[in-house]
């Protein structure tokens, strides 16, 4: 593939992309190819079936990367053991000692500490700054930045990023530090803009949309380069696998992170590549049970007299709702959502401590089974209570995914916990 790509929208292509029928047996699915090693025709035919140590390289999981790539529309993807091993390839492969990096002061607590506690010890710097007005990002800049990580929506407080913003802002930056002026200026603006982009610019944007999925949006279409999304959460959906994945605009910029993963052995394993080419292919499906379900828990909980406050970018309330409207697709908008209880974090915790079926207390998201978590013990135990807050997260504040459970049995479960706090 040349080049970033429309994304293709078709739910054939969930089913289809990446996979044929098996030549020699005719098997509908993927094989797992369990081989460690790739026999080669001859030293100077090295490579002429593209296969040759596990680590490199997998017929499995490369059928993964094809449709990742398809269906986010960019020129190349690598398929990571865990979501973090993504993300930290491509920050490892684009940022080095003295380089500068700008994240979001709300994302994923595993995020934060490679950043803050990881590769800081290497000679990496970061800000972390508010996402929901672009313009922090602008005044964040500075001579040295490599690296513009966003996350939309952001876990656990569900902020919405400006993506076109976002990349209007690093547009303008390119230019500015080439020096131009007049018809050079515009012309080179309008070469480093946009969805349709195909030069790299000195700053890279990187987009985590775990929680939105590829179904929901598409951020190599509103100018980000690189596409991250933790596979083991609604592309798994089961609660089966941990995989990561990260899906580059450029074919170049494929390679560089896929060499990385080779360099530190991160690749995805075959049997968790298969399971997540057979689970994507109902993602679509899912979503938008999920999304809808989610929805109504939403507005249930909005009008409880024991709920103080409740987070979905579905909702009218939610603080950015006109950026969901603007990115979100097909009118959903995801299957995660939180909320305060009245009370504060004694009640939070009793109600996390006490609900039972058919929710589950525990870590992840985007599995058929609804989960329950405390992000200030669970994900975001590094922060303090005072950043936590500075994010809209108290103690006490429940994160819901929502799974494929009755309506009406979440909604009955909720009001019977909610109902006992005192």
């Amino acid at each position: 593939m040349d080049s970033c790509t429309s994304p293709e929208d078709n739910l054939t292509t969930y089913v289809h992309a990446g996979v044929s029928p098996d030549p020699v047996t005719g098997a509908i699915s993927k094989p797992i190819y369990h081989s460690t090693t790739f026999v080669q025709e001859s030293v100077e035919e090295y490579l002429k079936k593209g296969f040759s140590y596990s680590r490199s390289g997998n017929p499995t999981v490369s059928a993964l990367e094809e449709r990742m790539r398809a269906i986010e529309g960019g020129a190349g993807a690598a398929c990571f053991s865990t979501g973090m091993a993504a993300t930290l390839a491509v920050l490892t492969t684009y940022l080095s000692a003295g380089d500068h990096c700008i994240m979001p002061i709300c994302l994923y607590g595993g995020t934060y500490r490679a950043a803050n506690e990881y590769l800081r010890r290497f000679g990496v710097e970061f800000d972390f700054v508010d996402f929901r007005e672009a313009s922090n990002v602008a005044r964040a800049l500075r001579a040295n930045t490599k690296l513009v990580f966003a996350e939309t929506p952001a876990n656990p407080t569900l902020h919405l990023t400006d993506l076109d913003l976002v990349d209007e802002i690093l547009a303008e930056e390119e230019v500015r530090r080439a020096g131009l002026e007049g018809a050079a200026a515009a012309a080179l603006l309008q070469a480093v803009s946009g969805k349709l982009r195909q030069r790299e610019r000195a700053i890279l944007f990187v987009v985590d949309s775990t929680f939105a999925t590829p179904f929901i949006l598409h951020p190599l279409a509103h100018g980000a380069d690189v596409v991250l999304h933790s596979t083991t959460k609604f592309l798994d959906g089961h609660n089966a696998t941990t995989g990561g994945c990260a899906v580059a605009r450029l074919p170049a910029q494929a390679q560089r992170i896929a060499y990385t993963r080779n360099i530190c052995g991160s690749i995805m394993d075959p049997q968790t590549a298969f399971y997540t080419l057979s689970f994507a292919m109902t993602l679509p499906l899912r979503l938008q049970r999920q999304s809808r379900t989610a929805l109504q828990l939403a507005r249930f909980l909005e009008q409880h007299p024991r709920v103080q406050r409740v987070l979905y970018p579905g909702l009218d309330s939610h603080p950015q709702r006109a950026l969901a409207q603007k990115y979100h697709r097909h009118g959903l908008h995801g299957a995660v959502l939180g909320f305060d209880v009245k009370g504060g974090i004694q009640a939070g915790v009793k109600l996390m401590n006490t609900i039972g079926y058919p929710f589950s207390l525990c870590e992840n998201l985007g599995s058929a089974q609804s989960l329950i978590t405390c992000p200030a013990v669970f994900t975001h135990a590094q922060l303090t209570p005072e950043q936590r807050l500075a994010i809209g997260m108290s103690d006490g504040y429940v994160r819901l995914s929502v799974g494929f459970e009755s309506p009406e049995d979440l909604i009955a479960a909720l009001d019977k916990a909610l109902n006992a706090l005192e």
